[in-house]
């Protein structure tokens, strides 16, 4: 048996969640609608803010389901192109060389996502990855049925996952490397020999530092520059995004206030 490495996707392998830019495909295509559209942005931008919640990746992924219902495989497969010009520009360089490194090492590399199959496969291909594991949707005569077709991929779900592949590999977990950001993945990071945490939210960063697991962090973009940027994007959607955009602009002129303190106070010291 053989060590091997598992990566999350959305803010552990890539920043941001690589659900917006599959969205952000299907409603060039009409695929989704505008209000799907701003739905989906403001959920990321909550996903960034405060990471992932039950409630919110099981509403995400019955929105999946909802949409992709009665769609072509082959129509889907065809956006591939453009969710990944807005994925990989995306990518972690830090996380991918570790990945890198343990493919040098000998052990194989794999995503693990709450994403479709379709992505983690799709992502794993283009990165030279050794496979994607994530959730998987129901086809029936080349067109998705809007069913699961298999467990989530999410929580014990992930877990679950690995052990199956690691069985059909020869993978033996408790010398195996797992890395997230997120408190949901603790089983997912509790079935290896060697968990990392990779910009922890709070109580992963507590459970990483009480265990003594090592910790990654680079993610060092200031909160009010995200906002403004995810704001940017749900500006130019209009219409249903109109409403979020002013919000979303309001949120940082207000987050904004104590770098302008910060500043004021400067100047008075150098004085």
């Amino acid at each position: 048996m053989t060590a091997g490495a598992f990566f999350d996707l959305d803010k552990t392998l890539i920043e941001g969640s690589s659900a917006i830019h599959f969205g952000r495909a299907a409603y060039r295509h009409g695929l989704m609608t505008r209000t799907q559209l701003a739905r989906d942005l403001w959920a990321n931008i909550r996903f960034r803010m405060r990471g992932s919640t039950d409630a919110g990746s099981e509403a995400l992924r019955q929105r999946i389901l909802d949409a992709i219902a009665g769609t072509r495989v082959r129509d889907l497969e065809r956006l591939g192109h453009e969710v990944l010009a807005g994925v990989l520009p995306r990518v972690y360089p830090e996380v991918l060389r570790e990945a890198y490194e343990h493919q040098d090492a000998g052990r194989p590399v794999f995503i693990v996502t709450a994403a479709s199959h379709e992505m983690a496969e799709l992502m794993a291909h283009v990165l030279a990855f050794d496979g994607g594991i994530g959730t998987r949707s129901e086809v029936r005569d080349g067109v998705y049925t809007g069913r699961p077709d298999g467990p989530f991929t999410y929580r014990d779900g992930k877990a679950e996952a690995m052990r199956e592949r690691a069985a059909a590999e020869g993978i033996d977990l408790s010398e195996s490397y797992a890395y997230s950001d997120s408190e949901s993945d603790l089983p997912m990071l509790r079935v290896v020999g060697h968990p990392v945490a990779v910009n922890p939210d709070t109580e992963l960063e507590r459970v990483a530092r009480a265990e003594g697991w090592r910790i990654m962090r680079f993610d060092k973009l200031a909160r009010r520059l995200r906002i403004a940027i995810v704001a940017g994007g749900i500006a130019l959607v209009g219409g249903g995004g109109g409403y979020l955009a002013g919000e979303l602009r309001e949120r940082c002129r207000r987050a904004s206030r104590p770098l302008r303190f910060g500043r004021r106070s400067r100047s008075t010291w150098r004085a």
